[in-house]
């Protein structure tokens, strides 16, 4: 889920070629941390364990639905269970937006679970090294917070956003509104530039496979023309652009550490700061003057906005370069060793 913002979205050394990793994955000046990344993956590279995998998570996160639904049942009775869950389709309200963001938890277990079961191999491994992917995702998600403050500024001279949740009630949801974002982003990144990258890229060598693959995945999943309209096939592109950006950092960094912090600033801004009207917009401070898929919204914003997509990525791949050394900068993520 990575959803609209502004607009409405919902080198390295030489030319030679870097030595063929085993397995799949090539280690190379483009991605030259991608063989280490998906080490543990080619111990059971093979394509039906991950279409086992995939089915397995998607019963781990069936369950944990069930479960969460199952516990609103119990408490408030199948009336309210029914109202929450019409809720849900259009978050429009904190406590469903929360609802919502609470069930990525399960959507992040199942790449664990696939891992652990059907690879036999650590969840950790999905994440890759512990202090690379504290030091990306603060590097990252610095870099998109910075840029897409500067791209609000400017939309703020063309546009009136609309006040959402009165100021005092935002900042009283905000922990647990970043909490609930964090895990959402998170457990996306997990399935995808964790999970499927890793065991794709583990049995094909080429980029088509376990970046371009995934990636379409990744947009096709935001198609919604029910609530989109004309502009539904918008987020689908916003978000496939997207795809092949975490593929990038991630197979760059050799860790999810890069993506998951992109991610995390972009929906920061797009879910809880400035939320495109027709979208997800309960947990919001500001909503856009102007509907998902608005004939009247200019090219322009549509424009800026994957130019800030782009420029981001650029800078993100130049602090997140180099492996982490330690010092002072990286108390944060020495800590967590």
């Amino acid at each position: 889920m990575e959803t609209g913002s502004m607009a409405g979205r919902g080198g390295h050394g030489g030319t030679r070629p870097g030595p063929r990793a085993p397995g799949g994955a090539a280690a190379g000046p483009r991605w030259p941390e991608l063989s280490a990344f998906v080490r543990t993956a080619r111990r059971r590279p093979a394509l039906w364990r991950l279409g086992a995998g995939l089915v397995l998570g998607a019963a781990v996160y069936m369950l944990w639905a069930a479960l969460t639904f199952g516990a609103i049942y119990l408490v408030l009775g199948a009336e309210s269970l029914l109202d929450w869950l019409g809720r849900m389709s259009l978050p429009q309200t904190p406590g469903a937006t929360l609802l919502l963001l609470s069930t990525f938890a399960g959507l992040g277990l199942a790449p664990m679970a696939a891992a652990r079961l059907l690879h036999r191999r650590r969840a950790a491994s999905l994440f890759g090294p512990r202090r690379r992917l504290v030091r990306d995702f603060l590097r990252a998600g610095a870099a998109v917070a910075l840029l897409y403050a500067a791209g609000l500024a400017l939309w703020s001279i063309g546009f009136d956003a609309r006040q959402q949740l009165e100021t005092s009630l935002w900042l009283s949801l905000l922990p647990v509104a970043l909490a609930g974002v964090l895990i959402q982003t998170g457990a996306e990144e997990l399935l995808f530039r964790g999970y499927l990258l890793q065991q794709l890229a583990a049995r094909f060598r080429s980029p088509l496979a376990w970046m371009v693959l995934p990636s379409i995945l990744f947009g096709l999943l935001h198609f919604d023309p029910g609530a989109q309209g004309a502009g539904a096939w918008l987020p689908v592109f916003s978000a496939g652009l997207f795809g092949l950006i975490a593929a990038d950092l991630t197979a760059r960094t050799g860790s999810i550490g890069a993506a998951w912090g992109f991610h995390f600033a972009n929906n920061v801004l797009a879910i809880l700061v400035l939320a495109t009207e027709g979208t997800i917009t309960g947990l919001a401070l500001k909503v856009t003057p102007y509907a998902l898929g608005a004939q009247d919204v200019p090219d322009i914003l549509v424009l800026g906005d994957m130019a800030m997509m782009l420029a981001a990525w650029w800078l993100a791949r130049r602090l997140c370069d180099g492996p982490p050394r330690r010092g002072a900068g990286f108390a944060i993520a020495a800590a967590t060793d």
